[in-house]
């Protein structure tokens, strides 16, 4: 399928990404993690939520929030990742940052849900030292912009490691043609932390879809450091589209996206957290409003474009994993730990339009 503009989860009109990157530059790997923050629109997002669900395929996680995005079906909050052990303090930077917009929350009005989301990248950050604070999720959201972002070991990504070579954050997009002259989009980002190096399936995908890059990888041979030390590790996958979708609908594109991960080769280990967020910025749900209802216009079940929507799921959470690996740089971490990167024949990174 086509790609959008930017190939990114930003092709979704408003979608924004921004990072914090904390990195001890001294390659003992104190620090070696992030923040990553995704912003489902630009505008108040406590009193103009946005419809979502999400859906856990292994559920050796952390995250919160999704409980109640599982009961209501919205997200009200920007979406949050960042390292297991730097949940709470990402939770309350966000708070920091909503209370900050939205006086009224916890005043004269209801409490408020944020989503943060993890992975586990003590192989190559000392996530013991809690080095993520408060004031870094509030930098990251600050940070958040539209069209291309960082991608690779920035962020929430700098110490996550995917296949046995270097993750982190990865993005690609799909458009989806409409009726008439309407086109629509599907975007994902992926923070990667998972698989074995024999189960990757990168220079199958290459071959496929590429002729700007190749592969020059050689047999990985795992130490039998990372072999014993290396958690199993997890995905976090957020799904974004301006197709306009209920939140039952949203987790059904969710679970297409698990289809795009098996691609990959994942076999969802017994210790990965596998976990999905979708969401639709195609209409919004007011906080307050007098009327008893709320109507929107969303596609049917059955109209021929939702397979088509499926589909773009699928492609892009293949290829999001990917970028993250194509993006990706050789990091020293803890220990003097080394991940290496997946060699390509190219530097530049991205693959581009066709």
């Amino acid at each position: 399928m086509q790609r959008g503009k930017w190939n990114a989860i930003t092709d979704v009109p408003g979608v924004k990404v921004g990072h914090v990157t904390l990195y001890d530059e001294s390659g003992m790997g104190s620090a070696c993690t992030g923040v990553t923050a995704l912003l489902p629109h630009d505008r108040n997002l406590f009193e103009e939520k946005v419809p979502a669900a999400s859906f856990v395929l292994n559920g050796f996680g952390k995250s919160v929030g999704l409980i109640q995005v599982e009961e209501l079906g919205v997200i009200e909050s920007p979406i949050m990742l960042s390292n297991t052990f730097s949940v709470g303090a990402v939770l309350e930077g966000t708070l920091q940052h909503m209370l900050a917009e939205n006086p009224a929350i916890g005043d004269s009005t209801s409490s408020l849900n944020i989503v943060v989301g993890e992975c586990n990248d003590s192989y190559l950050n000392s996530m013991r030292e809690l080095k993520v604070r408060a004031n870094h999720a509030i930098e990251a959201i600050r940070n958040a912009e539209e069209g291309p972002f960082e991608q690779g070991a920035v962020g929430a990504g700098k110490g996550m490691v995917c296949f046995g070579r270097k993750g982190g954050i990865g993005s690609s997009s799909r458009t989806v043609p409409n009726e008439g002259e309407e086109v629509l989009t599907v975007g994902v980002l992926t923070l990667t932390n998972f698989g074995r190096a024999d189960e990757c399936r990168i220079d199958e995908w290459l071959a496929r879809n590429s002729t700007e890059i190749k592969s020059a990888s050689r047999p990985l041979k795992i130490s039998e450091e990372m072999e014993h030390e290396k958690p199993d590790g997890s995905i976090m996958i957020i799904v974004a589209t301006d197709a306009p979708l209920n939140d039952r609908q949203l987790k059904r594109l969710a679970k297409r996206a698990s289809i795009g991960l098996g691609r990959t080769g994942s076999t969802v280990h017994n210790g990965s957290g596998d976990i999905i967020i979708a969401f639709s910025n195609a209409y919004t749900i007011p906080h307050k409003s007098e009327d008893v209802t709320n109507n929107y216009t969303v596609l049917r079940d059955d109209a021929p474009i939702m397979n088509k929507l499926f589909k773009a799921a699928i492609e892009a959470t293949e290829e999001a994993v990917y970028q993250s690996m194509i993006h990706a740089q050789t990091t020293v971490g803890r220990k003097g730990r080394v991940v290496e990167r997946w060699l390509f024949d190219v530097e530049s990174g991205a693959i581009q339009n066709k």
